[in-house]
């Protein structure tokens, strides 16, 4: 038991230096797009600019025998991005904000590294790499970890008070996660 507890706690420190160094790249660039000299073209007066200018390069990206940015991505990019850009700079400036605000304290971890992994997913279908492939691969490790990941965090406290009042135990069958019969009478 003791060597479990243990072991928990070290991939607990290794987990929580990989979601504060997700949590440092999201922040910076969310911070930026909402708080800093970016703000007025993702969520100030000419909220949706910032989005335009950069599906418009994506679209560039879309000739010759091996585009960068596939065919099926493009008409997204043309027929539901682009004519929401307003929309889009918001959740793109908010939701990179959020992600890192979650990853920092370790509360809805897996969640959060969920929505960073389609967050990811959006730019590298854009045809933008940068640091995007290594931030997949972790928050990818981190969704996967289950509640390993958020062992240093609110997780740790916030999950189990969640289950506790049976906000998260219950399944479609009417069991329990823990594979315990349902209880008499529930149909």
């Amino acid at each position: 038991m003791a060597t479990r507890i243990a072991d928990r706690k070290v991939a607990g420190i290794i987990w929580l230096a990989l979601r504060w160094w997700l949590a440092s790249v999201w922040l910076a660039a969310g911070w930026g797009k909402v708080f800093g000299d970016r703000a007025p073209v993702w969520v100030g007066e000419k909220a949706g600019a910032a989005v335009t200018g950069f599906l418009g390069g994506a679209l560039e990206k879309t000739g010759g025998d091996n585009p960068e940015v596939l065919p099926w991505y493009a008409a997204f990019i043309r027929e539901v991005a682009l004519p929401n850009a307003t929309l889009f700079g918001y959740l793109v400036a908010y939701g990179e904000l959020l992600v890192g605000l979650t990853l920092v304290v370790g509360l809805f971890t897996r969640f959060a590294a969920l929505m960073g992994v389609l967050m990811n997913l959006a730019y590298l279908f854009a045809g933008v790499s940068s640091q995007n492939p290594q931030m997949l691969l972790a928050e990818a490790a981190i969704v996967f970890a289950g509640g390993a990941a958020g062992y240093y965090g609110l997780d740790r406290y916030v999950l189990p008070a969640i289950r506790a009042r049976g906000w998260g135990d219950a399944r479609a069958d009417g069991g329990t996660r823990r594979g315990e019969p349902a209880a008499a009478g529930a149909d």
